[in-house]
C-alpha cells in the first residue's frame, strides 16, 4: 500500500490530505523524502559539468520540496493537534532532520561548487534576488560549519542533533505542565466577579471531565478571565502561582536542567564557529547586528519606559489599598488593571465581548485585505483538514487563485498555548508556474458555549490581526525561490506585518464597520470607541518594561550565560532592572520561556519592539495620508511581496522614503 505522505496529493490546489494520514504514516515517509532529498543533492555534486547560478545554486534552492512539505505537516500537527504518539515520532524525527541538514551543511563536494560560484559572482548577470539567493547560500553553509575541519564538523553535527531533541523536550515539557493543571470548584461564591459568560465555560470545562461545579485550567482563555476578574484573591494567588511554577516545580516535567543543557549546548557551537556567544551567531543575520546594538536599544526604551510603569503601578496600588491590601503582587496585577482600566475608560473585557463575534472579526479582517491588497476569501468545503474546527479559505486576487488559508482558533488538549502562523508550503516560480502558498493560522480564544458563539476579548481581537498579518506576508509572497518567500526575512524584521496590521483595531473609522453586538446587530457606541482609542496604550509602561525583561533574560541567556548553577537567581538577576513586583520563589518565567528555547526567538526576544518601532513609524505615515491610502497599500503590499530578496532596510525605506524612528514608537506609546 502506498504511503500518501510519499505521493501526489489528489486534492484541491495539492493541498494536504489530512483526513488519508495515519501515524505510522509519518516515519517512513521521512525516511523516504530524506533519501530522495539526498539524492537531489547528489545529482547536484555529481554534475560533470562546471558550477553554475543555475545548476548548483538553484537546483539547492528547489531541492527537497516533498520533505519540506511533510515536515511543515508534521510538526504542524504536533503544535496544533498533538497525541503521545505524534510526541513519540517528534522525538524520532527531529534528530533524523538535523542529521539530514548537517549532511548538507558538510558536504564537501556541494560547498566546493558553491563556493566556486560564488568567488565567480562578478562573471554571472545576476539580478538582486538571485545575488540574495547566492548570499545567503554561501553564507549559510559557513554558518553551518562549512569551513571546520572534519573533526569539528562532527562536533557540529552532534551539538546540532543534542538542541534538536532538548528544544522539542522542552516544548512537550511545558505542554505536558499545562495540560496536567486544573482547579476544580464546587462552591460558586469562591468565582464572584467572575462574568456569567466565561462560569458557563468553566461549567463546561467540568462536564468535559465529568465533575460537578467548575473547572479551570492554564489555557489562556481560561486562567486569564479568573485571574482578571475573581474577587477571592486566594483564588488568583493559587492559579498565577500554578501558572508561574510551570516546568519549575520538580516534577518529571522540570525544564530546568534542559535549560542548562540547552544554553550550554548553544554557547559550544557559536564558539565552535568562531563567535564570542551564540547571540553574536545569531544576531550577525538580524536586522540590529550585534549584542552591543541590542542592549543599548532595550536599555534606551528601559530608561524611557519605567517612570511611566512605575506610576502604573503607583496607581494600582493605590486602588488596592481601598480593599486593604499594603502589599501589591503579581496574583493582584491583572485584577487592578482591569478595575482601573473600568474606572479610566468605564471599559472592560465582558463588556466588550458581545460586540466581538469571532464570525464577524474574521470577516472583517478579510474585508481589510481587499481594502488594502484586492484580496477576497471564499470558503471551501472540498479542502481537506486535521480537525472539525478547521476552516479553509481559498484566497483570490481579481478572481484569481493566491493561497489556501487554514484557520483554527480554539483550545483543545493536543494543541499547544498561544498563537502562531504557519505554512505547508512555500510560494515559489518554477519552469514558468507560480506555486501559490498554502498558510495556516493557529489561536486559542475562547471558544462558544452552548448559549453564545465564539466572543471574542479585545485582545484576541488584535491577536487575530496580528497573526493575519503573518499569514498576509505568507500570501502575498511572489518571489523566485522557496527560501527567499513570504515570511523568509530576517527574524526583526518578521513583525512588521503582524504588529502592523494590529493599528487598525484602534481606529474609529474601521472598528465600527464590525464592532456589533452579536444579538442586537448594536454597534459600539462612540464613546466606548473613542475610549477603547485612548486605552491604547492603557499600562504601556509596564508591558514594555515586561517585554523589556523578556529581552534582556533572553540575552543574558545567550551572551554570558557563564555556568548556571540556579536558574531562578540567574532570572532573577538578570531581569531586576524591570521588575515591578515582589519575586515569589516558587515561580519562573524561564521554563515555560517556550520562545526562546524551542521556538526561533532564541537571542531574538527583543524583536518584537524592535518591530514596534517599524510599525509604529510605517502607521504614523498612513494616518499622515490616509489609513486606506491606496498608493501607500501598494508600496506596503510590494514590501511583503518581497519577502527576503533584499535587505529589509532598504525595503522599507523604499516603502517609507526614511529609515524607521524610534520616536514614532515612544510618542505613540507615551505621548
Amino acid at each position: 500500500m502506498p504511503n500518501i505522505l510519499t505521493q501526489r496529493f489528489s486534492t484541491p490546489y495539492n493541498s494536504v490530505p489530512f483526513p488519508q494520514i495515519r501515524e505510522e504514516h509519518y516515519l517512513p515517509a521521512f525516511e523516504e523524502l530524506i533519501a530522495q532529498a539526498e539524492q537531489e543533492i547528489n545529482e547536484i555534486t555529481e554534475n560533470p559539468e562546471s558550477p553554475t547560478f543555475e545548476n548548483t545554486i538553484e537546483a539547492l534552492a528547489y531541492s527537497g520540496e516533498k520533505l519540506e512539505v511533510v515536515s511543515s505537516t508534521f510538526f504542524n500537527i504536533n503544535s496544533a493537534e498533538t497525541n503521545d504518539e505524534i510526541q513519540n515520532i517528534a522525538q524520532k524525527v527531529s534528530p533524523m532532520l538535523t542529521e539530514f541538514s548537517s549532511k548538507i551543511s558538510q558536504n564537501e563536494a556541494l560547498f566546493e561548487r558553491i563556493k566556486t560560484v560564488f568567488d565567480q559572482r562578478n562573471q554571472y548577470a545576476l539580478n538582486p534576488e538571485q545575488q540574495m539567493l547566492l548570499n545567503e547560500t554561501y553564507k549559510g553553509f559557513v554558518r553551518s560549519g562549512a569551513l571546520l575541519n572534519e573533526s569539528d564538523k562532527k562536533k557540529l553535527e552532534k551539538l546540532n542533533m543534542e538542541l534538536a531533541v532538548k528544544s522539542l523536550q522542552f516544548g512537550q515539557n511545558v505542554l505536558a505542565a499545562t495540560n496536567d493543571y486544573f482547579l476544580h470548584i464546587t462552591d460558586k461564591q469562591k468565582l464572584k466577579g467572575i462574568p456569567d459568560a466565561v462560569l458557563e465555560q468553566y461549567t463546561q470545562e467540568a462536564a468535559e471531565r465529568n465533575l460537578d461545579g467548575y473547572v479551570i485550567t492554564l489555557q489562556y482563555p481560561s486562567y486569564l478571565p479568573a485571574v482578571t476578574y475573581a474577587e477571592n484573591r486566594e483564588l488568583r494567588k493559587e492559579l498565577t502561582i500554578a501558572n508561574g511554577k510551570k516546568s519549575f516545580d520538580g516534577k518529571s516535567w522540570d525544564n530546568q536542567e534542559l535549560i542548562k543543557e540547552i544554553v550550554s549546548l548553544r554557547q559550544e557551537k557559536s564558539q565552535l564557529l568562531g563567535y564570542e556567544n551564540y547571540a553574536a551567531f545569531v544576531l550577525e543575520e538580524r536586522m540590529a547586528k550585534s549584542p552591543l546594538a541590542v542592549q543599548k536599544f532595550l536599555n534606551e526604551l528601559l530608561e524611557k519606559a519605567t517612570p511611566f510603569a512605575q506610576r502604573e503601578i503607583e496607581e494600582l496600588k493605590t486602588l488596592a489599598k481601598e480593599d486593604h491590601i499594603e502589599e501589591l503582587q503579581i496574583w493582584d496585577h491583572a485584577y487592578y488593571a482591569e478595575k482601573l482600566r473600568k474606572q479610566k475608560f468605564d471599559l472592560n473585557d465582558e463588556e466588550l465581548k458581545p460586540y466581538f463575534q469571532l464570525n464577524k472579526v474574521e470577516e472583517a479582517v478579510f474585508g481589510l485585505a481587499e481594502k488594502l491588497f484586492g484580496l477576497t476569501f471564499l470558503e471551501r468545503n472540498d479542502i481537506p483538514k486535521y480537525h472539525p474546527e478547521v476552516k479553509t479559505y481559498e484566497v483570490l486576487e481579481n478572481g484569481h487563485h493566491k493561497a489556501l488559508l487554514y484557520t483554527d482558533y480554539h483550545p483543545r488538549k493536543g494543541k499547544r498555548a498561544g498563537a502562531w502562523m504557519t505554512s505547508y508550503t512555500q510560494q515559489y516560480k518554477k519552469n514558468n508556474g507560480n506555486h501559490r502558498p498554502h498558510i495556516s493560522i493557529v489561536c486559542n480564544f475562547t471558544p462558544a458555549t452552548k448559549e453564545t458563539p465564539s466572543l471574542l476579548t479585545f485582545q484576541e481581537v488584535t491577536t487575530l490581526f496580528h497573526e493575519f498579518g503573518h499569514a498576509l506576508h505568507g500570501i502575498l509572497a511572489n518571489t523566485q525561490y522557496p527560501t527567499l518567500s513570504g515570511t523568509s526575512v530576517k527574524w526583526d524584521f518578521v513583525e512588521l506585518p503582524s504588529q502592523f496590521l494590529e493599528n487598525y483595531c484602534y481606529e474609529p473609522e474601521f472598528l465600527k464597520t464590525f464592532a456589533k453586538h452579536y444579538e442586537t446587530g448594536e454597534v459600539l457606541p462612540d464613546e466606548k470607541i473613542r475610549k477603547l482609542a485612548e486605552s491604547k496604550n492603557f499600562m504601556e509602561g509596564y508591558q514594555t518594561l515586561r517585554q523589556i525583561g523578556f529581552g534582556l533574560l533572553d540575552m543574558a541567556y545567550h551572551t554570558k550565560p557563564g555556568n548556571i548553577s540556579n536558574i531562578k537567581e540567574f532570572e532573577t538577576e538578570k531581569t531586576k532592572a524591570t521588575n515591578l513586583y515582589p519575586i515569589h520563589p516558587e515561580t519562573a518565567a524561564s521554563t515555560s520561556f517556550s520562545h526562546i528555547f524551542q521556538g526561533g526567538y532564541s537571542a531574538g526576544y527583543y524583536s518584537y519592539k524592535w518591530a514596534e518601532v517599524l510599525d509604529a513609524d510605517a502607521f504614523q505615515y498612513f494616518k499622515e495620508n490616509g489609513i486606506f491610502n491606496e498608493n501607500l497599500a501598494a508600496k506596503f503590499k510590494n514590501l511583503l511581496a518581497s519577502g527576503g530578496t533584499q535587505d529589509p532596510m532598504e525595503l522599507y525605506k523604499n516603502f517609507r522614503g526614511s529609515e524607521p524612528k524610534i520616536q514614532n514608537l515612544l510618542k505613540r506609546a507615551f505621548g
